[in-house]
């Protein structure tokens, strides 16, 4: 995919941030581009105000009031500003960002977002182009995907110069980001609410059929082992590894050939499914050759963006996704404005929001139309 002037331009104002000053012609080098390009793009930020040039070198802007440097802000002063990087804009995050967007405005803030497509070694040069637009503070939703990539691609986050909260992210247990504020859902707790609402209606422990490409993948996996054991069950089969039918059909169909097998052989009378949209896919799969929902297999499934929409409406686990949005947005406007935290300061806060359980058509059970969870999606880890 080809790089975009913008994207070009977070990697140079993370060179330059990083430094402090950088010679032009070096800049050229380390970002494979020509120096008449690097000139152009240079100009075009220090008009902009995001970077000083001086005698062919360029350099981080650090005058009072410019672009990047912290300012508590608060009533009466000037407009706090926020800054904002996700991997995506659309499914599961766009409540995220709504939530975010909706807290700031009602505090006075104006949220400004980067986008960084599940590449997660480019989430530091975004976050340096936020910091170039002014700022104060960053709600960091990482690219990450792999296991690994917590570890490899995580600690520019520590490095940060202002006020940062992690979303619907987690880094390596005892690691540096464990010191930084963050506001996750708890998946764990969501899979237990399925597990628990199935096996209530009669079913042996479900089937999990998940994808393992997000932290959300990996969180469900790790929670359904966590709920098993917690229940005193035992999976009926390994778990299903799921792909997009889109980019992978010869994946999706094996997924769907092992459920379908399973079925078949009396192994599963149930499932959970992550994601809503493979569980729709597979559910119409699953029709198509001979296996009823719910008469055959009861199925949930995990996220609930487009569940509701299936032929057969889908009782799945709701992530408090417009929730995390708005206490991570809260929270850091609380930093910027009150008193910092750290050690001198207010403690650290990890804050994890409840799932709820939506009970629709595909379970076949009573109580379709139902909310199962807590009335507050919150639980503090201090």
């Amino acid at each position: 995919m080809r790089e975009s002037a913008a994207e070009r331009h977070d990697r140079l104002l993370e060179l330059v941030r990083r430094r402090g000053s950088a010679r032009v012609s070096d800049l050229a080098g380390q970002l494979g581009v020509s120096p008449v390009t690097v000139r152009r793009d240079v100009e075009a930020l220090t008009i902009r105000g995001l970077l000083d040039r001086v005698h062919g070198k360029v350099s981080w802007p650090h005058q009072e009031g410019a672009p990047g440097t912290p300012s508590p802000g608060g009533p009466g002063g000037r407009e706090v500003v926020l800054g904002m990087i996700a991997p995506n804009a659309t499914y599961y995050f766009a409540e995220v960002i709504r939530g975010a967007h909706e807290a700031a405005a009602a505090a006075g803030a104006r949220l400004i977002l980067r986008i960084s497509d599940y590449r997660p070694q480019e989430d530091a040069a975004r976050a340096a182009g936020l910091l170039a637009a002014g700022a104060e503070g960053l709600l960091v939703a990482p690219g990450w995907k792999e296991p690994h990539d917590p570890a490899e691609h995580g600690r520019w986050i520590t490095e940060l110069p202002v006020p940062t909260v992690l979303l619907e992210r987690r880094g390596v247990p005892g690691g540096p980001l464990d010191d930084l504020d963050r506001v996750c859902s708890d998946h764990g707790h969501g899979v237990l609410l399925a597990v628990r609402h199935l096996t209530g209606l009669g079913h042996r422990a479900p089937l999990l059929v998940a994808r393992a490409d997000s932290p959300t993948a990996l969180a469900v996996r790790a929670g359904y082992r966590q709920a098993l054991d917690a229940l005193g069950l035992a999976a009926p089969c390994p778990v299903i590894d799921s792909v997009p039918a889109e980019a992978d059909p010869a994946g999706f169909e094996a997924a769907v050939g092992a459920l379908l097998a399973a079925v078949r052989a009396g192994e599963a009378t149930a499932a959970l499914v992550h994601n809503d949209v493979d569980a729709i896919r597979i559910a119409q799969r699953l029709g198509e050759l001979g296996v009823r929902v719910p008469q055959d297999l009861a199925l949930v499934a995990y996220d609930d963006e487009v569940a509701a929409l299936a032929d057969i409406p889908l009782t799945a686990v709701a992530p408090p996704k417009h929730e995390v949005g708005r206490y991570a947005a809260q929270l850091l406007i609380e930093r910027l404005r009150g008193a910092p935290a750290g050690p001198d300061g207010q403690p650290r806060r990890h804050v994890e929001l409840l799932p709820r359980l939506r009970v629709r058509s595909s379970c076949g059970g009573p109580g379709a139309g139902a909310t199962v969870g807590a009335a507050s999606p919150e639980r503090q880890v201090v």
